[in-house]
Order: C-alpha cells, then structure tokens, then sequence
C-alpha cells in the first residue's frame, strides 16, 4: 500500500512568487525530430490549471515504481468540485 489519496481542489487559484508569472515556461517534447514543445505559465492556467500542480508535484517525487503508484493517487481538480465526496474526504490544512 502506497498511502492515501490526496485531492486538491480550487487547482485554478494557484499563484506563482515574483517573476515566474513571465518567466516560468513548461516544456516537453514530442520525440519528434524539432519536436520540443513549449509553453508559458499564463497558457497553462487558462487552459488546464491542474496541470501546474501535477507537474510540480510530478518534479518533487522519485522516478521509481513507489513514485509513479504514489503519482497515482494524487487527483487535482480545477474547481471546488470534486466526485469523492462519497469517500468522506479530511481537509488539512
């Protein structure tokens, strides 16, 4: 067992420090020759917010077989909404 699952709501609120908000570009690559792709932290929030968090989130865990099952159990959502409410969820803080 890796844990419990971890969800994260009003993923659309998340809020960058400094200069970041200008500077911060995500990149991935296709595996196509030319095939890296970027784009900037302002494109990212506007299209899926959630996606910042699972990216940072993604980049503090380890590469291994225990990182990705624990990667699995994170569920992040853009809005306050959310279908576990049946699970009873605790709110940290």
């Amino acid at each position: 067992d890796t844990g419990d699952f971890v969800v994260v709501v009003n993923a659309e609120k998340v809020r960058l420090t400094g200069k970041k908000e200008e500077s911060k570009v995500y990149r991935h690559h296709t595996f196509y020759p030319g095939g890296l792709k970027e784009q900037d932290y302002k494109k990212v929030l506007a299209r899926k917010p959630e996606r910042i968090i699972e990216m940072a989130v993604k980049g503090m865990i380890p590469k291994t077989k225990l990182g990705r099952a624990v990667y699995k159990k994170l569920k992040v959502y853009k809005g306050a909404e959310h279908p576990h409410g049946a699970q009873n969820p605790e709110e940290l803080k």
